[in-house]
């Protein structure tokens, strides 16, 4: 699953428009000058509209990558791409990624 390599500033959002940004980020690797991000590292969710009041469950609060680049790793992590998958907890929802670097990529 080939694609963009995913860093620090790229717009990732929760599937209710939730804004999603990296709790850590791998330093070692710099992608458009700002640190990649790695099947490691955890996200946080601010902002979910999640429609809590009908079902009865919470927004969503952090996400964690679960499929990350095939042949491609940074510090023994497998890198993310636009085409990598997440969950997000506790919805179970995916990730999206809006937009991301247009130079590297990863397979």
């Amino acid at each position: 699953m080939p694609g963009f390599i995913v860093h620090m500033g790229a717009a990732v959002q929760c599937a209710h428009a939730g804004i999603a940004q990296p709790i850590t980020v791998n330093p070692r690797v710099t992608v458009s000058g700002q640190p990649i991000v790695t099947l490691a590292n955890t996200y946080s969710i601010a902002g979910c509209t999640f429609p809590a009041m009908s079902s009865g469950a919470p927004p969503c609060a952090t996400a964690q990558w679960t499929l990350g680049a095939a042949r491609v790793t940074s510090m023994g992590q497998p890198v993310i791409v636009q085409s990598s998958q997440s969950t997000c907890i506790p919805t179970g929802t995916p990730l999206l990624i809006v937009a991301t670097q247009p130079r590297v990529t990863a397979m």
